[in-house]
């Protein structure tokens, strides 16, 4: 007989749609706002690449050190001893800086509604990803979902979108398509390789943080120095810094690691639910922040990727192939495991 939740684990759970739901939305939508609003100067998104990366890194640090006694034992044996297993970091680690960098520039080309529908083609490619590289099998209702979710996306793209009028720079919706199309191939593919990568070891979900961040923390500053170097050294690193702008840095760094700590209390539709509010409340302050009008082709487009998202989410008897971050890790059994650890070490679908 299955045991009724407590009223602590309730309010978790609900806790937990709260964290998801607001994670995913204003992100995407301070992003946005921080790209697109007039002000005195723009700041340079590889530095602000270069910064999440380093804080993410430092935060797993903190932690590592609160866990292990020799830390510097620890660390030693981590990344120098078994450097061949640290090496293997450097694969996800600079697909994920990749993917920091054009979702940049999609959110500059792009509505953040339009981002946030479209970004959730990422389950599609996750999901494509896990069945050929891990073998996973998807149910029928999971494999239905992913056309509903292509077509849902296809319609959001293919309306036509009047830009927003108070921005600093001239907006191409191309280059913000292909930029989040190659944002979601290059987060599926990162996502799988790192559940692999996870599975070959018990290291734990930070130290690999830590090993992605020697990685990704090193090819943003080449990225930033190949891109943006001359105009950086000419104003410095901190060009156009806002209150704003460290905001979205920290959610960068941070918000990943706090999704990690509530979503074992989320089960799959719980998450997908989330997802679908995410879509919904960008959408809505899109319209006070951005002047975006909905349309009826968008609305029908986002219903479609909503309800995608849902059914894919929907528990079956196979498991579903579950969208990786460097942040959360992978739930490679179940997520309802890591509740006996103080810092669980999970996958959300993000």
């Amino acid at each position: 007989m299955a045991q009724k939740d407590t009223p602590n684990a309730v309010n978790l759970k609900y806790m937990s749609l709260v964290v998801l739901t607001f994670q995913n939305a204003i992100l995407i939508l301070s992003m946005r706002y921080s790209r697109v609003v007039v002000v005195d100067s723009v700041y340079y998104t590889t530095t602000a690449v270069v910064l999440s990366e380093t804080l993410k890194m430092l935060i797993c640090l903190v932690i590592i050190r609160f866990q292990q006694q020799d830390f510097f034992h620890h660390m030693h044996e981590a990344l120098m001893v078994r450097w061949r297993d640290t090496l293997k970091l450097s694969v996800p680690a600079i697909v994920y800086m990749i993917q920091n960098n054009l979702q940049y520039v999609a959110v500059s080309n792009l509505e953040a509604a339009e981002f946030q529908v479209l970004y959730q083609l990422k389950i599609l490619t996750t999901a494509l990803f896990s069945v050929a590289m891990l073998k996973k099998k998807l149910s029928l209702p999971q494999w239905i979902s992913l056309l509903i979710l292509f077509a849902g996306a296809a319609i959001v793209q293919l309306q036509e979108i009047k830009p927003t009028t108070n921005v600093v720079h001239a907006q191409s919706k191309w280059v913000g398509l292909v930029a989040v199309i190659v944002s979601c191939v290059s987060s599926g593919f990162a996502g799988v390789y790192f559940e692999m990568v996870l599975k070959e070891s018990d290291t734990s979900i930070w130290m690999r943080n830590v090993q992605l961040g020697i990685f990704g923390s090193s090819t943003a500053v080449i990225s930033m120095l190949a891109k943006d170097g001359p105009v950086v050294m000419k104003n410095g690193f901190f060009y156009g810094y806002s209150p704003l702008v460290w905001m979205v840095v920290i959610q960068q760094a941070v918000g990943g690691l706090i999704v990690a700590m509530v979503v074992c209390y989320a089960d799959n539709i719980l998450k997908g639910f989330a997802t679908s509010l995410s879509i919904i409340l960008s959408c809505v302050a899109s319209i006070y922040l951005f002047h975006y009008s909905i349309t009826l082709q968008f609305a029908f487009g986002a219903l479609l990727v909503i309800a995608a998202v849902y059914l894919y989410s929907y528990p079956s008897s196979k498991p579903a192939a579950a969208v990786a971050s460097p942040a959360t890790g992978s739930l490679l059994n179940s997520a309802m495991k890591s509740r006996t650890h103080s810092l669980p070490n999970v996958l959300s679908k993000e």
